[in-house]
């Protein structure tokens, strides 16, 4: 996991690998892993290495491409490394218009009641509106 930003109590990750993914999908109790798969297998399938490379060296550039390319996958973690929140973000640098970030709680509980103020930071940090309406997808009513 990579450091993204502080929020009170707790820190923001960015979730990198799969095996990351399905860690946060077993200790949130939702289904993150099946997202993050799904976008890493597209980014893969999208690179384009330089035809000017020895074949070796094709892959230099892909772990640079995949983080460019597919949304970015946040959890908010306590001190002692508790899962909190699950985060979507669009990738780094797209416009958001198209992209509905999304994020949860524990077994897609709204995390809004119990986080405002990490995802607060997190919003402010990524300079994203991450308003209930919007990235909730749960909300009911």
């Amino acid at each position: 996991m990579q450091y993204v930003c502080d929020a009170g109590a707790a820190t923001w990750f960015r979730i990198e690998t799969v095996g990351e993914a399905t860690r946060e999908s077993q200790e949130m109790d939702h289904a993150v892993e099946r997202f993050f798969r799904d976008a890493y297998d597209k980014a893969v399938q999208s690179y384009a290495p330089p035809k000017s490379l020895p074949a070796i060296e094709q892959k230099i550039g892909l772990k640079g491409h995949i983080q460019r390319s597919m949304p970015r996958f946040l959890t908010l973690r306590d001190k002692d490394g508790t899962a909190l929140v699950t985060a979507m973000l669009p990738p780094e640098g797209m416009d958001t218009r198209g992209f509905r970030p999304v994020i949860v709680g524990k077994a897609n509980a709204d995390p809004y009641a119990t986080y405002s103020d990490a995802i607060r930071l997190l919003a402010e940090h990524t300079k994203l509106t991450l308003d209930p309406a919007r990235c909730y997808p749960y909300r009911r009513g």
